[in-house]
């Protein structure tokens, strides 16, 4: 049975932005968007070589890659410009980009230089990528979904990455306002925030490997026999982009197990 027969097509002609697509949960949610009948979906990211890997298996009908930095507002607003000058108009973005501290970063010892690169990154990047992609939409009369890439820490407090943490409450107050301020232009904002997924690199920020990392964060979850996987997050994603979500905006989509707070 072909896939157009089997089951429908959530976001069938639709143009979409995937920032960090190259890897981990954008990636996943790249590859669903692409089965899920996307005109095409852009990877942005600063990973080269994975990311044009990664449009490539896809194929260039469907995926394309482009160089983007958001810590550099220029950069993501050529972006967005050139998706919609060659593809016609902008439907989707799933603003995923973010990094984890790089250190514990505990209030008493708490570097703030580089809390200062994680908050170019998790939170002016992000705040561009919803303002150009919101432009894009209100300009091209789309109406549009904006999805943002959240945490569990954005309603948690935390033992340490504490620059982490409050970069993902930041977040939740973004999607917040410009699910407000663009209500009225028919475009939804919303969060998606999953608890701890044994991605390349929180393993590599964690220095373990992806079998350790799934067993330490299934203790956080009080659902049993599931370990949550970019997959999971992904099928979240696809639902806040798609029509299915038609009348959702200003909601944070936890993806969590029943997440339990480390006391």
């Amino acid at each position: 049975m072909s896939q157009s027969t089997s089951r429908p097509l959530k976001l069938e002609g639709k143009v979409a932005i995937v920032t960090g697509g190259a890897s981990g949960i954008g990636e996943s949610t790249v590859r669903l968007f692409a089965d899920n009948g996307v005109k095409v979906v852009v990877i942005a990211d600063i990973q080269d070589d994975r990311g044009r890997q990664v449009a490539e298996s896809i194929g260039s009908q469907r995926c394309s890659y482009i160089r983007c930095d958001v810590t550099d507002e220029n950069q993501v607003q050529s972006m967005v410009e050139s998706t919609v000058k060659k593809y016609g108009k902008l439907d989707v973005m799933f603003s995923n980009a973010g990094v984890l501290s790089s250190q514990d970063q505990t209030i008493l010892d708490l570097d703030l230089s580089a809390s200062d690169k994680l908050f170019e990154v998790n939170v002016k990047g992000m705040a561009a990528c919803v303002k150009h992609a919101a432009r894009a939409m209100v300009e091209g009369g789309v109406r549009g979904s904006i999805v943002c890439t959240g945490s569990v820490a954005a309603a948690n407090g935390s033992r340490r990455r504490t620059d982490y943490c409050m970069s993902k409450h930041a977040v939740l107050g973004l999607v917040r306002s410009a699910s407000v301020q663009l209500g009225g232009k028919g475009i939804r904002v919303n969060c998606v925030s999953p608890s701890g997924v044994a991605t390349a690199a929180t393993c590599r920020s964690l220095g373990m490997g992806m079998e350790d990392v799934e067993k330490a964060y299934r203790g956080m979850s009080r659902l049993e026999g599931v370990a949550l996987k970019a997959s999971h997050v992904a099928d979240a994603v696809l639902f806040l982009a798609s029509d299915d979500s038609a009348f959702v905006t200003g909601h944070d989509l936890v993806v969590d197990g029943s997440f339990v707070p480390v006391l």
